[in-house]
């Protein structure tokens, strides 16, 4: 039986990572992304030679263009990673998270129920956040806990994983919604706090930090959410919900910092190399953490990527790859979004 798989959004920084390793344990991948903003061709340069890797341009929102794709190449799994993300962005333009994020969702999962009908062992694994259970103060969030999302993005979030999960209840679709943290890593897009600190430091200007630089997130190497995705795709249990994380916390100050100090072990930083704190966006959540005991117990996954390792790598990454910047608009790199309420 061939091995066709669909990953969505792939064009992005999760997604291509994730076509990396599905095409390295042989599977033919489609890979649909709509060619956003944040969608970039540098990320799968690799891979567009290769027999078992084909690109279709198609929005998840397009009905005909999913039922046609999923009915000729009768995929085992969809990997749902379509979606806006960037909370500042879902700050200034929400109706765009709407449709993507949840109108979208629900039109994959329309196509997704007629094609599973007859193809009863194709499986959806819709990849989600830990955004959707909000301000985490103290412990660490579990699979049952209550979604509390502060954002529209987590909002949006939240909203498509209830969808997803109301669609293996009544229509006994074969899905699984995975909740992972903050990832880190190669290709990914430059407005998020990492990759901006990194290009910061290359191109010799202020490390900018949102208030105290004292917020807390959960973060995880790319290349161990995508090994944690491939073990649900293939052991995971039909309509339970897995959080994929890392247990290592650090805030935006100490990884600024560290960012700093690896920059300075692999090139001669400027002077304007330095933190700079700047006005906090709307409605920050302060912690994020999550309890991925369930997926360590039931499936035998846990990350395997040091905080200080996977970053050296990640700086090294864009340090090699220059030219990646160079295919995003300078404005989507250094313009903040999100000031105005």
């Amino acid at each position: 039986m061939k091995k066709n798989v669909i990953v969505t959004g792939g064009l992005g920084f999760i997604g291509s990572n994730l076509i990396k390793l599905l095409l390295k344990k042989n599977f033919k991948v489609i890979n649909i992304d709509k060619i956003s903003y944040s969608s970039n061709f540098y990320n799968t340069k690799d891979f567009n030679v290769k027999k078992n890797y084909k690109f279709i341009k198609c929005n998840i929102n397009n009905s005909k263009k999913i039922n046609n794709i999923l009915n000729k190449y009768k995929p085992l799994c969809i990997f749902n990673l379509a979606a806006e993300t960037h909370v500042d962005r879902s700050i200034d333009s929400p109706k765009e998270f709407i449709e993507s994020n949840i109108l979208g969702v629900f039109n994959l999962l329309e196509c997704f129920k007629k094609f599973s009908k007859k193809n009863k062992k194709s499986r959806l694994i819709h990849i989600s956040t830990d955004e959707v259970y909000g301000d985490i103060l103290k412990n660490r969030s579990k699979e049952n806990d209550t979604y509390k999302p502060s954002s529209p993005y987590a909002a949006t979030k939240a909203s498509s994983d209830h969808l997803v999960y109301s669609y293996v209840r009544t229509y006994k679709i074969n899905a699984i919604v995975t909740n992972c943290s903050n990832n880190y890593g190669p290709r990914q897009h430059p407005e998020k706090l990492i990759p901006k600190i990194i290009y910061n430091c290359i191109n010799n200007k202020n490390v900018p930090l949102y208030g105290d630089g004292k917020n807390s997130r959960e973060w995880i190497y790319v290349d161990d959410h995508c090994n944690a995705l491939l073990k649900i795709f293939k052991s995971g249990k039909n309509g339970e919900f897995y959080n994929i994380g890392s247990n290592l916390n650090q805030n935006n100050l100490n990884i600024a910092k560290l960012l700093i100090k690896i920059a300075k072990t692999k090139i001669e930083t400027g002077k304007n190399v330095k933190i700079k704190f700047v006005k906090d966006r709307p409605g920050h959540d302060f912690r994020y953490a999550l309890n991925s005991n369930k997926i360590k117990k039931k499936l035998g996954w846990k990350s395997s990527t040091g905080l200080k390792k996977g970053l050296e790598k990640t700086f090294e990454w864009y340090l090699n790859n220059q030219n990646y910047y160079s295919k995003l608009k300078k404005t989507d790199i250094t313009k903040r979004l999100g000031q105005k309420y």
